[in-house]
């Protein structure tokens, strides 16, 4: 009986001992009610911050049919607006793309002076308001501001016409594109781009067979932040813009020119298609990071190579090479 009692006794101190450790390779150390909790409130919130408000914005949208939604979406207003949206992306989105690298490289793989103080500008956006950054050009280029008499006696317009609203836009999300950048080309080092310019590769020939492969993904996550956010930027283009329907008016601004006159159904059926921006955004985003995970690890599943004979500084020897030929 003494044995049979000591060996139950052995067997729930095991099993008691056994908890912790698959708590730990599950990766948390918490009890089961700890972690419901924890999700239930995650997904909580999620559902009343973020899925509802979206639900809703599409049963406003088709409130009174498809045909009431087709016709809010044909309204020439809206596409004039639609238009302006893509022309300013359009415009936004590569001189940000250009920018972006540029600046990301010179920071991450070069030392300079001034170079915290460009760090520190790139940031300006973030901390700026958006409404002020508008005011900002208006100060400018507005018809009392700085220059202004001089861009009138050129017949120049640039407030309440397209060249300010892509300026604006340009300010508030030109550092998207150089903030994902920095990070990801600071862990990575200069070893290759130094393996590649010993071997007689050209600057052009590092960038597009060295550094651009090692940051695509960081590059096009960065791509589709800037345009999700160039697409739907509000405050500083309305500062900007004019409100001029048919002409300065961008989808978040005949938005709430919609909303003001109250034609909700129509300013939701528009409001509909920055949602769906957001959710194509959404899916794409994820796409790029499960094709940059799978790539991490087929990477790591690989035996490092290394020819002999290279030296300790060029670890990938063999790719320089191939780029230098």
């Amino acid at each position: 009986m003494s044995t049979a009692h000591t060996q139950v006794s052995a067997g729930a101190k095991a099993s008691a001992g056994a908890r912790p450790v698959r708590r730990a390779r599950a990766g948390t150390t918490e009890s089961a009610w700890v972690r419901c909790a924890l999700i239930g409130l995650a997904l909580g919130f999620i559902g009343l911050f973020l899925v509802l408000p979206l639900a809703a914005v599409f049963t406003e949208a088709l409130r009174k049919g498809l045909g009431a939604y087709l016709e809010a979406l044909r309204e020439p207003d809206a596409w004039s607006a639609i238009r302006l949206t893509l022309i300013t992306a359009a415009i936004a989105l590569p001189l940000n793309l250009v920018f972006g690298v540029a600046a990301a490289w010179a920071i991450a793989k070069f030392e300079f002076r001034g170079k915290s103080f460009l760090t520190t500008l790139i940031d300006l956006p973030f901390s700026v308001s958006p409404v002020v950054a508008g005011l900002i050009y208006v100060l400018l280029f507005g018809a009392q501001g700085w220059l202004g008499p001089w861009l009138q006696a050129h017949d120049i317009k640039i407030i309440f016409a397209v060249p300010g609203i892509v300026l604006a836009t340009v300010f508030v999300t030109f550092p998207f594109i150089a903030r994902e950048l920095i990070p990801l080309m600071q862990a990575q080092g200069n070893d290759e781009e130094q393996a590649a310019i010993v071997l007689g590769a050209s600057g052009w020939q590092t960038f597009r067979h060295v550094t651009l492969p090692n940051i695509k993904w960081g590059l096009l996550y960065g791509v589709i932040l800037c345009n999700a956010r160039a697409m739907g930027e509000f405050g500083a283009v309305s500062v900007v813009s004019g409100h001029i329907r048919g002409q300065t008016n961008t989808i978040p601004l005949h938005v709430e020119i919609l909303y003001n006159e109250y034609q909700s159904v129509a300013a939701f059926a528009v409001a509909s298609l920055l949602a769906i921006l957001a959710l194509v955004t959404l899916v794409i985003k994820s796409v790029v990071e499960w094709r940059h995970e799978r790539e991490l690890a087929a990477g790591a599943a690989l035996p490092p190579e290394r020819p002999q004979g290279a030296s300790s500084f060029i670890p990938h020897a063999a790719t320089a090479a191939a780029v230098a030929g």
